[in-house]
């Protein structure tokens, strides 16, 4: 029954049969070759192109992995140049000691032009006074050191008028938050100029004459000394150092200035003590007051000039631009012979008042001076009237002009009274 299907199936494919057993024609033959020739063709140029594509990318590639070789090579050369600069700067870049050692320093030039009474006195100068450098290092948080090297008028040597010195050189060891300590060659804690007497910090061409005739300034000793401070504004300074040595003898017998030794091999058989206190607590005022005790000013025992003391006083007090300062200093020495020169009592005292208008182009201040100086010789007993102005441009750079009288006690002295001007700049860093 399910044969009929099966038949007629076979039937339909033996009627297709003759289409596909005819034989292709010679030219059916030929055409079908040149068609899968021109195909070969088509492809085989396909196929050459794509070779020199190939090729053009192989010869990209060869020149880009060039580029990347040199790029390495010029990498590999700057990392070398590095590794060298680094190694060079290490080697003369300052060691981590070095990085903590600070230079600073100061200087003035003066002209001074004096008419005196007595024309062989007078004066018509220039003269870079001062030369000085500071040398300070941080051995660590606890341990500093402190330096200064001046070279005064500017040449120094025999028949020089200038000389070479070291007036600071000393450690300084903080104990406590409080409480510090120095030893060495240090500046003597008295008035105000001995300590701080950079040009732009005072006013005048010359530093007053309480302060370098009474006041020794500057003036420094060998020793150790301790210095507390509060948190109140009070502050104490005690120091044992070495001490003067007074000539007794010729025209500068008992003057006090030249009994600075410099601690230049300094004749050390009687020691000297200071002891300061100053207060700063209140808004715009600096009080000072200072003593000192000198075994033997002389250094020379049963030479007529024994034991000395100073006392120093100074103040400062500042309402807004208006400040007002004064020192007073006076020694009393013991001896026989200084008593009979009348040199056992020396003083000196002055005031001056200031003011100080800001500009555009800096800072002016005007200020008055008034002294008086009764020292061991004649030369030294006078008064002077001075005033002045400031001009700051910057804070560590000074201008200068002031305008002086001095007049001495003595009539035998009046050849020294003078009338006169003084220009001078000066800087700090």
């Amino acid at each position: 029954m399910k044969v009929y299907p099966f038949l007629l199936g076979l039937a339909v494919l033996v009627a297709a049969a003759p289409a596909w057993s005819e034989t292709p024609t010679t030219e059916a033959i030929w055409a079908i070759v040149q068609q899968q020739q021109q195909e070969i063709n088509q492809l085989k140029q396909q196929l050459a192109q794509a070779d020199e594509k190939l090729t053009v990318a192989d010869q990209k590639i060869a020149e880009t992995d060039r580029k990347l070789a040199q790029a390495d090579a010029q990498l590999a050369a700057t990392d070398q140049k590095v590794e060298a600069t680094g190694e060079f700067l290490d080697s003369i870049a300052a060691p981590a000691a070095l990085t903590k050692t600070h230079v600073g320093g100061y200087g003035e030039l003066h002209y001074n032009n004096l008419d005196a009474d007595d024309s062989s006195r007078d004066l018509d100068q220039v003269d870079f006074h001062r030369f000085v450098l500071f040398f300070s290092h941080e051995f660590s948080d606890r341990i500093r050191f402190f330096s200064e090297l001046e070279l005064e008028h500017s040449l120094a040597g025999d028949g020089k008028p200038g000389e070479v010195e070291l007036e600071q050189a000393y450690l300084d060891f903080s104990l406590t938050d409080q409480l510090s300590a120095k030893a060495g060659l240090f500046l003597l804690p008295i008035g105000m100029l001995n300590e701080t007497h950079e040009p732009p910090t005072f006013y005048g061409v010359e530093r007053n004459s309480v302060e370098s005739v009474i006041i020794p300034s500057t003036w420094w000793e060998a020793g150790g000394a301790l210095t507390g401070h509060f948190e109140n504004g009070l502050s104490w300074d005690f120091a044992v150092h070495s001490g003067l040595a007074i000539p007794t003898q010729g025209s500068n017998a008992f003057v006090v200035r030249s009994g600075r030794q410099k601690v230049a091999e300094a004749n050390a058989s009687d020691p000297a003590y200071t002891a300061r206190v100053r207060y700063s607590g209140i808004p715009g005022l600096n009080l000072g007051m200072t003593y000192q005790y000198q075994a033997d000013a002389s250094q020379i025992s049963g030479d007529g000039l024994d034991e000395g003391q100073l006392f120093s006083a100074n103040a400062a007090y500042s309402i807004g631009a208006f400040t007002l300062k004064g020192v007073y200093a006076r020694w009393e020495f013991e001896g026989s012979a200084v008593k009979a020169a009348g040199a056992d009592i020396q003083t000196g005292w002055f005031i001056e008042p200031s003011y100080l208008f800001a500009s555009d182009y800096g800072n002016w201040g005007i200020y008055g001076r008034y002294e008086e100086v009764d020292a061991a010789r004649r030369q030294d007993q006078f008064t002077q009237n001075e005033v002045g102005l400031n001009f700051w441009p910057l804070d560590n750079v000074v201008f200068k002009l002031d305008i002086r009288q001095r007049e001495h006690d003595l009539s035998s002295e009046e050849g020294r009274d003078f009338f006169g001007f003084d220009l001078g700049l000066g800087y700090q860093f």
